[in-house]
């Protein structure tokens, strides 16, 4: 068997694991949840495989040596590595708060991510680096940005469980803003499959993303079907504002304290943020320096980098000099993921710069 054997398995391990995941969620059946846990193992022990190999295969194709040959060059492979990252800090958590609800909210980021790859049709070809690459920094630069990624994914979770968990009423601040947040996310989704089943057959996969993104509804020329999309969404919002206290009763079964959550959010992003400073900023500027001559350029990539690192910022300044606790903080906690999914997607698919090279191509 060969890597893409192994991601395959994966890719449907973790999918599989979402589903059952979230019927423990809503049944709280002690069998369900070992059955989730030992899924979500397999399709890690799989990915691992995965990775190896596909390092062991770049390793006899490229020639550069076994450190430049890391797998980690390219859209799909970051993205493979992001989910490996992702699911390895989900189990640490799992085993170390004794909890498997949080893999109702964890196990979709990831299966989400793996089947981007397939709509988008992210080229999935080991390809020859190109001179920028070929640097012993890619190895940390690269490495630690999706290691800070994947812990702000984990972040990003429990601070929507917390805003979900501490929420009393409809009419609360945060309580609109996560069921906004979840409506746009949710509509987004729906939308992009629309564009896909519309579009699948008439254009190559490459140019999906890029040219057909919501032409079938949010961008429709049609001005009705443009409508129609917009009130969609409207009415996707409305229902999840309407019943979202459901899913408050259901972690409230859970006996998840919101100090738990709250805890598991701040250690996340106390681990996620000094390696995003160190591995994303500052090696990446030391790489930048070797590449193209200089430290900054305000390239795309950069500029949007550091937003991402002001947004998390304010998050420990003020929850360490502040004192601040509580909804406010959880909402940044949130917000700061929605600038690292631009950041590591957005800027790639939407603009152009010295990061060209992981874009869809």
């Amino acid at each position: 068997m060969d890597s893409s054997s192994f991601f395959g398995i994966a890719t449907i391990a973790y999918i599989l694991a979402m589903i059952i995941y979230i019927i423990y969620l809503a049944s709280r059946k002690r069998e369900v949840g070992a059955a989730a846990t030992a899924v979500t193992l397999t399709g890690f022990i799989s990915q691992t495989l995965a990775i190896a190999l596909r390092w062991k295969e770049s390793y006899d194709l490229s020639g550069l040596g076994i450190i430049r040959s890391v797998p980690l060059t390219n859209l799909y492979e970051s993205l493979v590595f992001f989910v490996w990252c992702l699911i390895l800090g989900y189990l640490i958590i799992e085993f170390r708060y004794k909890n498997r609800s949080f893999g109702a909210f964890v196990t979709p980021i990831a299966g989400l991510a793996l089947a981007f790859i397939d709509l988008s049709g992210v080229s999935k070809e080991i390809q020859p680096l190109v001179p920028a690459l070929q640097s012993n920094w890619l190895l940390v630069h690269v490495t630690m940005s999706f290691i800070a990624y994947a812990a702000f994914a984990l972040s990003f979770s429990t601070g929507l469980m917390y805003l979900i968990a501490r929420s009393e009423k409809r009419t609360e601040p945060a309580y609109i803003f996560y069921a906004l947040t979840l409506g746009i996310f949710v509509s987004l989704l729906i939308a992009t499959g629309v564009d896909f089943l519309t579009f699948k057959v008439a254009v190559r996969p490459e140019k999906f993303i890029k040219n057909y993104l919501f032409k079938a509804s949010f961008l429709n020329p049609s001005i009705i079907i443009n409508t129609l999309s917009w009130i969609a969404m409207g009415v996707i919002t409305g229902l999840i504002w309407r019943y979202g206290m459901v899913m408050k009763t259901i972690i409230d079964k859970f006996n998840i304290s919101a100090e738990t959550l709250e805890e598991i959010t701040y250690k996340s992003i106390a681990v996620g943020f000094p390696v995003f400073t160190l591995g994303g900023l500052i090696f990446g500027a030391v790489w930048a320096d070797q590449a193209w001559g200089r430290y900054w350029s305000w390239d795309p990539k950069e500029t949007w980098s550091l937003i991402t690192w002001f947004v998390y910022a304010l998050y420990l300044h003020g929850r360490m000099l502040r004192g601040w606790r509580g909804k406010a903080v959880a909402t940044v906690a949130v917000m700061g993921f929605v600038f690292v999914i631009f950041t590591y997607l957005g800027v790639n698919i939407l603009l152009s710069g010295l990061h060209a090279y992981g874009e869809l191509k």
